[in-house]
């Protein structure tokens, strides 16, 4: 399925030209922490939910026996294509949707043994239907691994923002206020089991800053 031109598509569309480039202590945590302290990928099939322009595409991809990434912005899953492609992977290896993930996905029933999201749910405004989707397309027994903007930090009003590379424009992404109690809930209320919560803040931070990222591992 084509995802539609939403208002999140049509800011990460902008945004990709500049998104690796552009200093982003939030981007580059994630990517830290999801090398350091996410799941087990070796011999899976994954699912990545906002693969962006690959920043943990190709290290998912390098992997996963074979990875599925989905995205909502044209631009930005171009730019991902691109790096896997530079793997010199099998082409059955690696596939990429373009896909709206508030939607059902369009994949069947277990079908992954693991589920990655990374900031991407910041942008979602219901919880739930994501959850049931990661519940109704994981295998028994497979891990769903999601890394987001700290509530903490969402309360003190941090949202993904970028500048316009030819305007110059600061652009917020349309984005929903979560708390830690929405994600546990919602994982339970879709029959997952959570086993881990993490709270991340980067090396040189402040004293007093709230941690940057909150990750969660479920299993179904």
């Amino acid at each position: 399925m084509i995802a539609p031109a939403t208002p999140v598509a049509r800011a990460y569309d902008r945004w990709a030209a500049t998104y690796d480039t552009a200093p982003n202590r939030t981007r580059d945590l994630d990517a830290e922490i999801l090398r350091a302290h996410g799941p087990e990928l070796r011999g899976h099939v994954v699912l990545e939910l906002g693969g962006g322009t690959g920043k943990n595409t190709t290290w998912l991809a390098s992997r996963a026996s074979r990875l599925i990434s989905l995205d909502l912005s044209p631009e930005m899953q171009a730019l991902a294509q691109a790096r896997v492609a530079e793997l010199g992977l099998p082409e059955d290896r690696v596939s990429f949707l373009l896909h709206d993930l508030r939607e059902r996905w369009p994949l069947e029933d277990e079908s992954v043994e693991m589920v990655v999201g990374n900031l991407v749910l910041e942008h979602v405004e219901e919880l739930a239907p994501v959850f049931r989707e990661a519940a109704r397309v994981l295998k028994p027994g497979g891990t769903l691994w999601v890394s987001e903007l700290h509530p903490e930090r969402q309360r003190r009003g941090a949202q993904a923002h970028f500048a316009d590379a030819i305007t110059g424009e600061v652009v917020r992404v349309p984005a929903f206020r979560h708390t830690v109690s929405e994600y546990v809930n919602a994982a339970i209320a879709a029959g997952l089991r959570v086993r881990r919560l993490g709270e991340w803040i980067e090396d040189g931070a402040e004293p007093d800053a709230p941690p940057r990222l909150f990750t969660m591992r479920a299993k179904r």
